[in-house]
């Protein structure tokens, strides 16, 4: 074998050699064109999207697969985008996960793929050349930037609307781009009383005009391990030992599990091309008042529900002053928690998805239910340990007994 080998070595594959052709090899050592997924079905990747096109996949669909996917995740160090990045990962995808920050922020990222599928890369936002250069090999960009909170460097209108309007701009330039998905905000409306969701609306519409077959994602509040809803609320009661219900608690929404989102948006890049250009609602199986929700919370921590319920406008008076100092103090102020002037206006109304809206079951998707498992993070408040306070009966009060 091995006097074989450099006979082809020294020789040039010409008239009699043409025997040992490539072909001639692969049955001289027992190798199947299967090997390359050509001739065999079961090898090629069936998670791979019909919605991208003509893009060449290969593989049994694991993280060592080629789904055919090059996605830029704007936002991907966030908190949906660590589970849209591990979705798209394991799928055999290559992730370019564009950062502004410490070259730790996107560490976490890089397990989630094989070895050199995610690929972080800094840019800055308002760089028109910086985002150019994070696109440029992508076929596929997904937005999920935003900010629920004012800085002293970025607006609501800057990290909502304009970023997402350059993006969206950028990638019509770029001309190789099969899918464009914009992840916005439930409850999106130019006439909302929030100025976040003022915003996300304007990048609804601006995106849609640049990219008329771009897909936009409207998730409601979004529940998991690292949200900004009942991470707050815990550490509140931990601290102060009750939790103020704003408005008193009335307001309803429809909190949707954080994983189920990512689901839907992967859902969207897997399908024959039949979500470009629509619009998705993607609320939770369950409509919740706030107190409803908290009583969740307090379920989980194992900690008897106490609650101040605060009027809107006391609630604003106390969360305006942040809103007031955040441009006129030569630091950063701390984010805010439970006490942010634009959510508390956002909860002067329900949130809840629409009638006729596309939704997960458009997607083939059925969300979870809150309670159980999505909310099981939250034992890491209870006061004695996770196995603290085990039965009902120790919420009950004592004086209850006969």
């Amino acid at each position: 074998m091995q006097a074989l080998s450099r006979r082809l070595v020294q020789r040039p594959l010409t008239g009699e050699a043409s025997i040992y052709s490539s072909s001639s090899l692969r049955s001289l050592y027992g190798v199947s064109n299967h090997l390359n997924g050509t001739d065999n079905r079961r090898y090629s990747s069936s998670l791979a999207t019909k919605g991208v096109g003509h893009l060449a996949r290969k593989g049994t669909g694991g993280r060592s697969s080629v789904s055919g996917i090059v996605a830029t995740v704007f936002g991907a160090t966030g908190f949906l985008g660590r589970y849209l990045v591990q979705q798209l990962a394991k799928m055999g995808s290559q992730v370019l996960v564009p950062f502004r920050g410490s070259e730790d922020s996107p560490r976490h990222l890089k397990l989630m793929g094989d070895l050199g599928q995610v690929v972080p890369m800094k840019f800055d936002p308002r760089d028109e050349d910086s985002i150019k250069a994070v696109m440029a090999k992508a076929n596929v960009v997904i937005n999920l930037i935003g900010r629920e909170y004012e800085t002293r460097n970025f607006s609501f209108e800057d990290a909502n609307h304009h970023i997402a309007e350059k993006l969206a701009l950028v990638a019509k330039e770029h001309g190789g781009i099969m899918r464009y998905i914009q992840v916005s905000c439930l409850g999106a409306s130019a006439s909302s009383p929030s100025r976040m969701l003022r915003a996300k609306a304007a990048a609804e519409e601006a995106v849609l005009n640049a990219l008329p077959e771009a897909t936009v994602m409207r998730p409601a509040t979004m529940i998991g391990t690292e949200d900004r809803i009942l991470n707050p609320w815990s550490m509140f009661v931990k601290k102060y030992g009750f939790l103020p219900l704003i408005g008193g608690g009335t307001t309803k929404f429809q909190p949707v599990y954080v994983v189920d989102v990512a689901a839907a948006i992967v859902a969207a890049l897997k399908d024959d091309g039949s979500s470009m250009g629509k619009t998705y609602e993607l609320g939770g199986p369950d409509v919740f008042t706030t107190h409803e929700l908290a009583e969740i919370m307090y379920d989980m921590i194992r900690e008897w529900p106490r609650y101040v319920k605060l009027p809107f406008p006391i609630a604003k008076a106390m969360a305006a002053p942040r809103d007031f100092m955040v441009n006129k103090v030569p630091f950063p102020l701390p984010s805010p928690q439970i006490f942010n002037l634009d959510q508390i206006n956002a909860l002067t109304t329900d949130t809840l998805v629409s009638d006729k809206a596309l939704k997960f079951q458009d997607l083939d998707l059925v969300p979870h239910k809150l309670k159980g498992y999505p909310v099981e993070f939250l034992i890491q408040y209870r006061k004695g340990g996770p196995n603290f306070g085990s039965t009902v009966s120790e919420k009950i009060p004592t004086d209850f007994y006969p």
